[in-house]
Protein backbone atom coordinates (compact mmCIF):
# COMPACT_ATOMS: atom_id res chain seq x y z
CA UNK A 1 0.00 0.00 0.00
CA UNK A 2 0.96 3.11 -0.99
CA UNK A 3 0.31 5.85 2.10
CA UNK A 4 0.79 9.67 2.10
CA UNK A 5 1.74 10.46 5.32
CA UNK A 6 1.06 14.53 5.71
CA UNK A 7 2.60 16.59 8.85
CA UNK A 8 3.37 20.14 10.30
CA UNK A 9 6.57 18.88 11.76
CA UNK A 10 9.33 16.99 10.77
CA UNK A 11 13.31 16.85 10.95
CA UNK A 12 14.98 19.13 11.61
CA UNK A 13 11.83 20.36 13.71
CA UNK A 14 11.98 18.47 16.67
CA UNK A 15 8.47 17.11 18.54
CA UNK A 16 6.78 13.88 19.50
CA UNK A 17 4.07 14.10 16.56
CA UNK A 18 7.40 14.66 14.16
CA UNK A 19 9.56 11.51 15.59
CA UNK A 20 5.75 9.20 15.48
CA UNK A 21 5.46 10.31 11.60
CA UNK A 22 9.18 9.57 11.51
CA UNK A 23 8.73 6.13 12.94
CA UNK A 24 5.37 5.63 10.74
CA UNK A 25 7.25 5.79 7.41
CA UNK A 26 10.13 3.71 8.95
CA UNK A 27 7.85 0.77 9.90
CA UNK A 28 5.20 1.24 7.13
CA UNK A 29 8.27 0.10 4.67
CA UNK A 30 9.09 -2.51 6.87
CA UNK A 31 5.37 -3.72 6.55
CA UNK A 32 5.86 -3.86 2.23
CA UNK A 33 4.06 -0.41 1.97
CA UNK A 34 5.44 2.42 0.59
CA UNK A 35 5.31 5.66 2.43
CA UNK A 36 5.92 9.22 1.43
CA UNK A 37 5.88 11.84 4.07
CA UNK A 38 4.95 15.15 2.69
CA UNK A 39 5.52 18.42 5.28
CA UNK A 40 6.89 22.03 5.29
CA UNK A 41 10.32 22.81 3.49
CA UNK A 42 12.92 23.52 6.21
CA UNK A 43 16.34 25.22 4.62
CA UNK A 44 18.60 22.87 6.92
CA UNK A 45 16.53 19.68 6.29
CA UNK A 46 18.22 16.06 5.15
CA UNK A 47 15.75 14.08 4.05
CA UNK A 48 18.41 11.94 2.60
CA UNK A 49 18.79 10.27 6.10
CA UNK A 50 15.47 8.91 5.83
CA UNK A 51 14.40 5.39 4.21
CA UNK A 52 11.44 6.94 2.28
CA UNK A 53 10.75 9.99 0.16
CA UNK A 54 9.87 13.36 1.49
CA UNK A 55 8.18 15.68 -0.22
CA UNK A 56 8.78 19.49 1.02
CA UNK A 57 5.64 22.11 0.34
CA UNK A 58 7.05 26.18 0.94
CA UNK A 59 7.01 27.56 3.60
CA UNK A 60 6.78 31.03 5.56
CA UNK A 61 9.63 31.14 8.90
CA UNK A 62 7.61 31.42 12.08
CA UNK A 63 9.89 30.00 14.53
CA UNK A 64 10.25 33.07 16.67
CA UNK A 65 6.75 33.17 17.04
CA UNK A 66 5.70 29.76 17.34
CA UNK A 67 8.24 27.49 16.87
CA UNK A 68 7.35 26.38 13.59
CA UNK A 69 7.46 26.93 10.42
CA UNK A 70 4.29 27.60 8.43
CA UNK A 71 3.43 25.69 5.71
CA UNK A 72 1.88 26.95 2.75
CA UNK A 73 0.25 23.75 1.50
CA UNK A 74 -1.85 24.79 -1.37
CA UNK A 75 1.45 24.35 -4.53
CA UNK A 76 0.51 23.39 -7.60
CA UNK A 77 3.49 21.54 -8.66
CA UNK A 78 3.92 19.56 -5.21
CA UNK A 79 -0.06 18.72 -5.57
CA UNK A 80 0.53 17.55 -9.08
CA UNK A 81 3.40 15.68 -8.00
CA UNK A 82 1.65 14.27 -5.19
CA UNK A 83 -1.81 13.42 -7.54
CA UNK A 84 0.90 11.50 -9.89
CA UNK A 85 1.99 9.12 -7.05
CA UNK A 86 -1.04 6.51 -7.12
CA UNK A 87 -1.00 6.89 -3.23
CA UNK A 88 -3.92 4.43 -1.59
CA UNK A 89 -4.79 6.37 1.33
CA UNK A 90 -4.09 9.53 2.90
CA UNK A 91 -2.76 9.87 6.89
CA UNK A 92 -2.42 13.50 8.41
CA UNK A 93 -1.24 14.24 11.62
CA UNK A 94 -1.98 17.50 12.23
CA UNK A 95 -5.78 19.31 12.04
CA UNK A 96 -5.01 22.33 10.17
CA UNK A 97 -2.80 22.59 7.53
CA UNK A 98 -2.08 19.25 6.81
CA UNK A 99 -5.50 18.24 6.74
CA UNK A 100 -6.57 20.89 4.66
CA UNK A 101 -3.99 19.65 2.01
CA UNK A 102 -4.55 16.34 2.70
CA UNK A 103 -8.63 17.25 1.89
CA UNK A 104 -7.48 18.96 -1.71
CA UNK A 105 -5.34 15.67 -2.51
CA UNK A 106 -8.82 13.57 -1.96
CA UNK A 107 -10.78 15.96 -4.05
CA UNK A 108 -8.23 14.92 -6.60
CA UNK A 109 -7.63 11.29 -6.15
CA UNK A 110 -10.64 9.71 -4.52
CA UNK A 111 -9.01 7.86 -1.74
CA UNK A 112 -9.86 8.32 1.84
CA UNK A 113 -8.04 10.23 4.66
CA UNK A 114 -7.11 8.75 8.20
CA UNK A 115 -6.72 11.67 10.94
CA UNK A 116 -4.73 11.23 14.39
CA UNK A 117 -5.37 13.54 17.05
CA UNK A 118 -1.72 13.86 18.99
CA UNK A 119 -2.13 17.09 20.62
CA UNK A 120 -4.83 18.83 22.62
CA UNK A 121 -5.18 21.92 20.73
CA UNK A 122 -7.77 23.44 22.57
CA UNK A 123 -4.71 24.49 24.90
CA UNK A 124 -2.82 25.42 21.91
CA UNK A 125 -5.54 27.54 20.33
CA UNK A 126 -5.63 29.09 24.14
CA UNK A 127 -2.30 30.14 24.31
CA UNK A 128 -2.16 31.48 20.49
CA UNK A 129 -5.28 33.50 20.93
CA UNK A 130 -6.82 35.74 23.78
CA UNK A 131 -10.23 36.44 22.06
CA UNK A 132 -13.00 34.01 23.59
CA UNK A 133 -15.30 34.18 20.50
CA UNK A 134 -11.86 33.78 18.08
CA UNK A 135 -11.10 30.46 20.02
CA UNK A 136 -14.34 29.15 19.55
CA UNK A 137 -14.04 29.73 16.42
CA UNK A 138 -10.75 28.70 15.77
CA UNK A 139 -12.12 25.26 17.18
CA UNK A 140 -15.09 25.49 15.34
CA UNK A 141 -13.28 25.48 12.06
CA UNK A 142 -10.57 23.10 13.34
CA UNK A 143 -13.40 20.37 14.25
CA UNK A 144 -14.94 20.97 11.33
CA UNK A 145 -11.73 19.65 9.49
CA UNK A 146 -11.41 16.58 11.59
CA UNK A 147 -14.83 15.90 11.29
CA UNK A 148 -14.28 15.88 7.59
CA UNK A 149 -11.90 12.97 7.53
CA UNK A 150 -12.99 9.41 6.55
CA UNK A 151 -11.90 7.96 10.18
CA UNK A 152 -10.45 9.45 13.19
CA UNK A 153 -7.77 7.95 15.38
CA UNK A 154 -6.64 9.47 19.21
CA UNK A 155 -3.41 7.88 20.92
CA UNK A 156 -5.06 7.78 24.06
CA UNK A 157 -8.52 7.50 25.85
CA UNK A 158 -8.36 11.11 27.11
CA UNK A 159 -7.47 12.49 23.93
CA UNK A 160 -10.48 11.15 22.67
CA UNK A 161 -12.05 13.06 25.72
CA UNK A 162 -10.25 16.01 24.91
CA UNK A 163 -11.69 16.09 21.38
CA UNK A 164 -15.19 15.63 22.45
CA UNK A 165 -14.07 18.78 24.54
CA UNK A 166 -13.75 20.56 21.67
CA UNK A 167 -17.26 19.59 19.31
CA UNK A 168 -16.47 16.69 17.62
CA UNK A 169 -19.17 14.28 17.60
CA UNK A 170 -18.35 11.37 15.32
CA UNK A 171 -16.76 7.91 16.01
CA UNK A 172 -12.66 7.71 16.60
CA UNK A 173 -10.71 4.79 17.56
CA UNK A 174 -8.01 4.77 19.77
CA UNK A 175 -4.55 3.78 18.42
CA UNK A 176 -1.57 4.26 20.48
CA UNK A 177 1.72 5.88 19.42
CA UNK A 178 5.12 2.98 20.09
CA UNK A 179 8.33 3.99 21.39
CA UNK A 180 11.46 3.78 19.06
CA UNK A 181 13.27 2.48 21.78
CA UNK A 182 14.52 -1.47 22.08
CA UNK A 183 13.73 -2.73 25.60
CA UNK A 184 16.51 -2.28 28.14
CA UNK A 185 19.24 -0.40 29.28
CA UNK A 186 22.79 1.10 27.27
CA UNK A 187 26.25 0.08 28.72
CA UNK A 188 27.84 2.21 31.65
CA UNK A 189 29.86 3.35 29.11
CA UNK A 190 27.23 5.01 26.73
CA UNK A 191 25.85 6.58 29.35
CA UNK A 192 29.23 8.19 30.70
CA UNK A 193 29.79 9.44 27.93
CA UNK A 194 26.12 11.19 27.26
CA UNK A 195 26.87 12.87 31.26
CA UNK A 196 30.46 13.51 30.69
CA UNK A 197 30.98 17.23 32.00
CA UNK A 198 27.63 17.57 34.36
CA UNK A 199 27.66 17.67 37.85
CA UNK A 200 25.97 14.56 38.48
CA UNK A 201 27.32 12.81 41.97
CA UNK A 202 26.92 8.94 41.59
CA UNK A 203 25.46 9.01 45.32
CA UNK A 204 22.64 12.10 44.28
CA UNK A 205 19.35 10.61 42.66
CA UNK A 206 18.99 12.20 39.63
CA UNK A 207 15.25 13.43 37.54
CA UNK A 208 14.81 14.01 34.08
CA UNK A 209 12.52 16.10 32.08
CA UNK A 210 12.60 15.74 28.22
CA UNK A 211 10.69 17.42 26.08
CA UNK A 212 9.72 21.03 24.67
CA UNK A 213 10.71 23.73 27.41
CA UNK A 214 6.81 25.19 27.73
CA UNK A 215 5.03 26.54 31.11
CA UNK A 216 2.22 23.79 30.12
CA UNK A 217 4.17 21.22 30.72
CA UNK A 218 3.93 21.20 34.47
CA UNK A 219 7.26 22.43 34.38
CA UNK A 220 6.41 25.62 36.88
CA UNK A 221 5.42 22.01 39.38
CA UNK A 222 9.04 20.36 38.90
CA UNK A 223 10.95 23.60 40.18
CA UNK A 224 8.43 24.77 42.93
CA UNK A 225 8.68 20.91 44.40
CA UNK A 226 12.32 20.85 43.75
CA UNK A 227 12.32 24.17 45.97
CA UNK A 228 10.87 22.39 48.51
CA UNK A 229 13.47 19.66 48.57
CA UNK A 230 16.25 22.16 48.27
CA UNK A 231 14.99 24.12 51.85
CA UNK A 232 14.80 20.71 53.44
CA UNK A 233 18.25 20.09 53.11
CA UNK A 234 17.81 17.51 50.85
CA UNK A 235 20.39 16.97 48.07
CA UNK A 236 20.06 15.78 43.73
CA UNK A 237 20.27 16.61 40.36
CA UNK A 238 17.53 17.68 37.86
CA UNK A 239 18.57 17.41 34.12
CA UNK A 240 16.20 19.30 31.59
CA UNK A 241 17.13 18.57 28.52
CA UNK A 242 14.92 20.41 25.44
CA UNK A 243 14.24 23.62 24.14
CA UNK A 244 11.15 26.14 23.45
CA UNK A 245 9.33 29.21 23.46
CA UNK A 246 9.27 29.10 27.61
CA UNK A 247 13.13 28.24 27.55
CA UNK A 248 14.60 31.62 29.05
CA UNK A 249 11.72 32.58 31.27
CA UNK A 250 11.89 29.06 32.59
CA UNK A 251 15.74 29.18 33.49
CA UNK A 252 15.14 32.50 34.69
CA UNK A 253 12.83 31.50 37.06
CA UNK A 254 15.06 28.05 38.11
CA UNK A 255 17.68 31.08 39.27
CA UNK A 256 15.19 32.96 41.11
CA UNK A 257 14.39 29.96 43.42
CA UNK A 258 18.38 29.41 43.91
CA UNK A 259 18.59 26.13 42.23
CA UNK A 260 21.36 26.54 39.69
CA UNK A 261 23.75 24.51 41.02
CA UNK A 262 21.10 21.44 41.74
CA UNK A 263 19.17 22.48 38.11
CA UNK A 264 20.93 21.33 34.52
CA UNK A 265 19.63 22.69 31.44
CA UNK A 266 20.66 20.81 28.06
CA UNK A 267 19.71 21.75 24.67
CA UNK A 268 18.25 19.60 22.21
CA UNK A 269 19.45 16.36 21.23
CA UNK A 270 18.83 14.53 18.02
CA UNK A 271 20.54 11.57 18.63
CA UNK A 272 18.51 9.03 19.65
CA UNK A 273 21.15 6.90 21.09
CA UNK A 274 21.88 9.72 23.54
CA UNK A 275 18.66 10.11 24.75
CA UNK A 276 18.26 6.94 25.56
CA UNK A 277 21.18 7.06 27.21
CA UNK A 278 19.87 9.85 29.52
CA UNK A 279 17.08 7.63 30.37
CA UNK A 280 19.35 5.21 31.42
CA UNK A 281 21.11 7.34 33.84
CA UNK A 282 18.29 8.99 35.66
CA UNK A 283 16.39 7.18 38.75
CA UNK A 284 13.11 9.01 38.33
CA UNK A 285 11.25 10.80 35.39
CA UNK A 286 9.32 13.99 35.86
CA UNK A 287 6.19 14.82 33.88
CA UNK A 288 3.36 16.84 35.74
CA UNK A 289 2.19 17.21 32.07
CA UNK A 290 -1.68 17.32 31.48
CA UNK A 291 -1.59 18.94 28.52
CA UNK A 292 0.35 15.82 26.46
CA UNK A 293 -2.05 13.64 24.76
CA UNK A 294 -0.54 10.05 25.30
CA UNK A 295 3.25 10.62 26.84
CA UNK A 296 5.15 9.16 24.89
CA UNK A 297 8.44 10.51 26.49
CA UNK A 298 7.06 8.10 29.63
CA UNK A 299 7.24 4.87 27.43
CA UNK A 300 10.41 5.81 26.02
CA UNK A 301 11.45 5.99 29.82
CA UNK A 302 9.74 2.44 30.28
CA UNK A 303 11.69 1.25 27.88
CA UNK A 304 14.64 2.00 29.94
CA UNK A 305 13.34 0.53 33.42
CA UNK A 306 12.70 4.55 34.62
CA UNK A 307 9.73 5.04 36.12
CA UNK A 308 7.90 8.30 36.35
CA UNK A 309 6.03 10.45 38.35
CA UNK A 310 2.73 11.65 37.05
CA UNK A 311 -0.10 13.68 37.38
CA UNK A 312 -3.10 11.23 38.30
CA UNK A 313 -6.09 11.30 35.39
CA UNK A 314 -3.67 12.45 32.88
CA UNK A 315 -3.56 11.30 29.63
CA UNK A 316 0.08 10.37 30.42
CA UNK A 317 -0.64 8.51 33.62
CA UNK A 318 -3.40 5.92 31.48
CA UNK A 319 -2.34 2.18 32.45
CA UNK A 320 -0.09 3.48 35.36
CA UNK A 321 -0.21 1.81 38.68
CA UNK A 322 0.63 4.13 41.22
CA UNK A 323 3.81 2.56 43.18
CA UNK A 324 3.36 -0.08 41.02
CA UNK A 325 4.53 1.08 37.55
CA UNK A 326 4.65 4.45 38.30
CA UNK A 327 3.68 7.70 40.99
CA UNK A 328 1.02 9.29 40.77
CA UNK A 329 0.37 13.08 41.98
CA UNK A 330 -2.37 15.90 42.01
CA UNK A 331 -0.99 18.51 40.10
CA UNK A 332 0.17 20.69 42.12
CA UNK A 333 4.02 21.20 43.85
CA UNK A 334 3.57 20.08 47.47
CA UNK A 335 2.34 16.55 46.62
CA UNK A 336 5.37 16.21 44.16
CA UNK A 337 7.91 17.75 46.51
CA UNK A 338 6.00 15.09 49.30
CA UNK A 339 6.57 11.83 46.62
CA UNK A 340 10.30 12.65 45.81
CA UNK A 341 10.57 13.22 49.29
CA UNK A 342 9.48 9.93 50.26
CA UNK A 343 11.43 8.01 47.55
CA UNK A 344 15.05 9.97 47.38
CA UNK A 345 16.43 8.02 49.67
CA UNK A 346 15.20 5.11 48.25
CA UNK A 347 16.74 3.97 44.99
CA UNK A 348 15.61 0.30 45.39
CA UNK A 349 12.25 1.55 45.22
CA UNK A 350 12.74 3.46 42.09
CA UNK A 351 14.30 0.74 40.63
CA UNK A 352 11.44 -1.40 41.21
CA UNK A 353 9.24 0.99 39.78
CA UNK A 354 10.90 1.75 36.84
CA UNK A 355 11.12 -2.41 35.95
CA UNK A 356 7.44 -2.53 36.72
CA UNK A 357 6.89 0.31 33.85
CA UNK A 358 8.93 -1.47 31.44
CA UNK A 359 7.25 -4.56 32.02
CA UNK A 360 3.79 -2.63 31.67
CA UNK A 361 4.09 0.06 29.61
CA UNK A 362 6.18 -0.67 27.19
CA UNK A 363 4.70 -1.11 23.20
CA UNK A 364 6.97 -0.70 20.55
CA UNK A 365 6.75 1.51 17.30
CA UNK A 366 6.64 -2.08 15.21
CA UNK A 367 3.77 -3.10 16.89
CA UNK A 368 2.23 0.27 16.71
CA UNK A 369 2.45 0.62 13.20
CA UNK A 370 1.43 -3.12 12.40
CA UNK A 371 -1.43 -2.36 14.32
CA UNK A 372 -2.29 0.82 12.16
CA UNK A 373 -1.35 -0.41 8.37
CA UNK A 374 -3.72 -3.49 9.20
CA UNK A 375 -6.34 -0.97 10.21
CA UNK A 376 -5.25 0.91 6.61
CA UNK A 377 -6.50 -2.04 4.83
CA UNK A 378 -9.82 -1.57 6.71
CA UNK A 379 -10.26 1.99 5.71
CA UNK A 380 -9.54 1.64 2.22
CA UNK A 381 -12.42 -1.07 1.75
CA UNK A 382 -14.77 0.73 3.60
CA UNK A 383 -14.33 3.60 1.50
CA UNK A 384 -14.54 1.88 -1.36
CA UNK A 385 -17.72 0.49 -0.50
CA UNK A 386 -19.41 3.62 -0.21
CA UNK A 387 -19.14 2.99 4.18
CA UNK A 388 -18.05 6.67 4.60
CA UNK A 389 -20.23 8.46 2.06
CA UNK A 390 -22.28 9.96 4.89
CA UNK A 391 -19.47 11.79 6.61
CA UNK A 392 -20.10 15.39 7.47
CA UNK A 393 -17.68 17.44 4.94
CA UNK A 394 -18.25 21.12 5.44
CA UNK A 395 -16.41 23.52 3.10
CA UNK A 396 -15.38 20.41 0.86
CA UNK A 397 -16.41 22.83 -2.18
CA UNK A 398 -13.06 25.03 -1.29
CA UNK A 399 -10.87 22.22 -1.93
CA UNK A 400 -12.70 21.46 -4.51
CA UNK A 401 -12.09 24.85 -5.95
CA UNK A 402 -8.48 25.02 -5.32
CA UNK A 403 -7.94 22.22 -7.42
CA UNK A 404 -9.58 24.02 -10.26
CA UNK A 405 -7.32 27.10 -9.50
CA UNK A 406 -3.97 24.41 -9.82
CA UNK A 407 -5.53 22.97 -12.85
CA UNK A 408 -5.82 26.78 -14.98
CA UNK A 409 -2.29 27.33 -13.44
CA UNK A 410 -1.33 23.96 -14.90
CA UNK A 411 -2.98 24.90 -18.31
CA UNK A 412 -0.89 28.76 -18.34
CA UNK A 413 2.17 26.85 -17.42
CA UNK A 414 1.96 24.26 -20.13
CA UNK A 415 0.68 27.09 -22.66
CA UNK A 416 3.90 29.57 -21.70
CA UNK A 417 6.16 26.22 -22.07
CA UNK A 418 4.29 25.58 -25.71
CA UNK A 419 5.06 29.36 -26.58
CA UNK A 420 8.76 29.30 -25.65
CA UNK A 421 9.46 25.93 -27.86
CA UNK A 422 7.47 27.46 -30.86
CA UNK A 423 9.97 30.82 -30.16
CA UNK A 424 12.96 28.78 -30.19
CA UNK A 425 11.92 26.83 -32.98
CA UNK A 426 11.43 29.93 -35.06
CA UNK A 427 14.32 32.04 -34.21
CA UNK A 428 16.54 28.72 -34.65
CA UNK A 429 15.03 28.34 -38.59
CA UNK A 430 15.02 32.06 -38.92
CA UNK A 431 19.17 31.42 -37.94
CA UNK A 432 19.84 28.38 -40.19
CA UNK A 433 18.07 30.64 -43.19
CA UNK A 434 20.39 33.68 -42.69
CA UNK A 435 23.48 31.41 -42.47
CA UNK A 436 22.39 29.47 -45.90
CA UNK A 437 21.36 33.01 -47.81
CA UNK A 438 25.14 34.32 -47.05
CA UNK A 439 26.68 31.17 -48.34
CA UNK A 440 24.32 31.77 -51.34
CA UNK A 441 25.30 35.34 -51.33
CA UNK A 442 29.01 34.07 -51.37
CA UNK A 443 28.99 32.10 -54.16
CA UNK A 444 26.95 35.20 -56.29
CA UNK A 445 29.61 37.61 -55.68
CA UNK A 446 29.29 38.40 -59.79
CA UNK A 447 26.09 38.85 -59.33
CA UNK A 448 24.36 41.77 -59.35
CA UNK A 449 24.11 44.30 -56.10
CA UNK A 450 20.61 45.17 -56.14
CA UNK A 451 19.53 41.39 -56.22
CA UNK A 452 21.62 40.83 -52.77
CA UNK A 453 20.12 43.68 -51.47
CA UNK A 454 16.23 42.42 -52.42
CA UNK A 455 17.23 39.00 -50.76
CA UNK A 456 18.65 40.48 -47.11
CA UNK A 457 15.57 42.93 -47.55
CA UNK A 458 13.13 39.66 -47.65
CA UNK A 459 15.52 38.21 -44.20
CA UNK A 460 14.76 41.21 -42.24
CA UNK A 461 10.68 40.69 -42.80
CA UNK A 462 10.96 36.96 -41.86
CA UNK A 463 13.24 38.02 -39.08
CA UNK A 464 10.39 40.93 -38.15
CA UNK A 465 7.17 38.62 -39.01
CA UNK A 466 9.16 35.58 -36.54
CA UNK A 467 9.57 38.15 -33.19
CA UNK A 468 5.80 39.63 -34.01
CA UNK A 469 4.55 35.86 -33.45
CA UNK A 470 6.71 35.60 -30.37
CA UNK A 471 5.24 38.78 -29.06
CA UNK A 472 1.90 38.01 -29.84
CA UNK A 473 2.21 34.57 -28.31
CA UNK A 474 3.90 35.97 -24.84
CA UNK A 475 0.55 38.70 -25.01
CA UNK A 476 -1.88 36.16 -25.08
CA UNK A 477 0.54 34.37 -22.48
CA UNK A 478 0.28 37.26 -20.32
CA UNK A 479 -3.24 38.06 -20.54
CA UNK A 480 -4.49 34.17 -19.31
CA UNK A 481 -1.74 34.55 -16.46
CA UNK A 482 -4.00 37.77 -15.70
CA UNK A 483 -7.54 36.32 -15.75
CA UNK A 484 -5.71 33.32 -13.60
CA UNK A 485 -4.67 35.42 -10.98
CA UNK A 486 -8.35 37.40 -11.12
CA UNK A 487 -9.78 34.34 -10.75
CA UNK A 488 -7.79 32.76 -7.19
CA UNK A 489 -8.41 36.32 -5.91
CA UNK A 490 -12.15 35.98 -6.24
CA UNK A 491 -12.29 32.36 -4.85
CA UNK A 492 -9.93 33.49 -1.55
CA UNK A 493 -11.99 36.09 -1.18
CA UNK A 494 -15.30 33.64 -1.20
CA UNK A 495 -13.52 31.48 0.99
CA UNK A 496 -12.53 34.15 3.66
CA UNK A 497 -16.05 34.98 3.46
CA UNK A 498 -17.58 31.79 4.00
CA UNK A 499 -15.04 31.45 7.04
CA UNK A 500 -16.26 34.52 8.71
CA UNK A 501 -19.82 34.55 8.39
CA UNK A 502 -19.92 32.16 11.31
CA UNK A 503 -18.65 35.31 13.44
CA UNK A 504 -21.23 37.61 12.09
CA UNK A 505 -23.90 36.93 14.91
CA UNK A 506 -20.99 38.57 17.16
CA UNK A 507 -21.09 41.83 15.06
Amino acid sequence: MKVCLVNDSFPPAIDGVANAVVNYGTYIRENGGEPVVVTPFYPDADDAAFPFPVVRYPSLDITKAVGYRAGMPFDADVLSRLEGEGFELIHSHCPITSTMLARTLRDRIDRPIVFTYHTKFDIEIEGAIRSRLIQAEAARILVQNISACDEVWTVSRGAGENLRKLGYEGDYLVMPNGVDFPKGRVDDAAVAEAARGCDLPAELPVFLFVGRMMWYKGIRIILDALKTLDEKGLDFRMVFVGGGGDKDEITAYCSSLGLDGKVLFIPPIRDRAVIRAWYCRADLFLFPSTFDTNGLVVREAAACALGSVLVAGSCAAEDVKDGVSGVLIEENAASMAAALESLIGRRETMRRIGEGAQRELYISWADAVANAYARYGVVTEKYRSGEYDGKKRDNEEIFHAVGEVIDRYNLVREYQRLVRENAVLNYAGIRTGIEEEVERMRAMQAEDTVVAAMKLEELRRRVDAARIRVLTGEELLLADAQNLRADLRRRLQSMMEDIRRPNDRFM
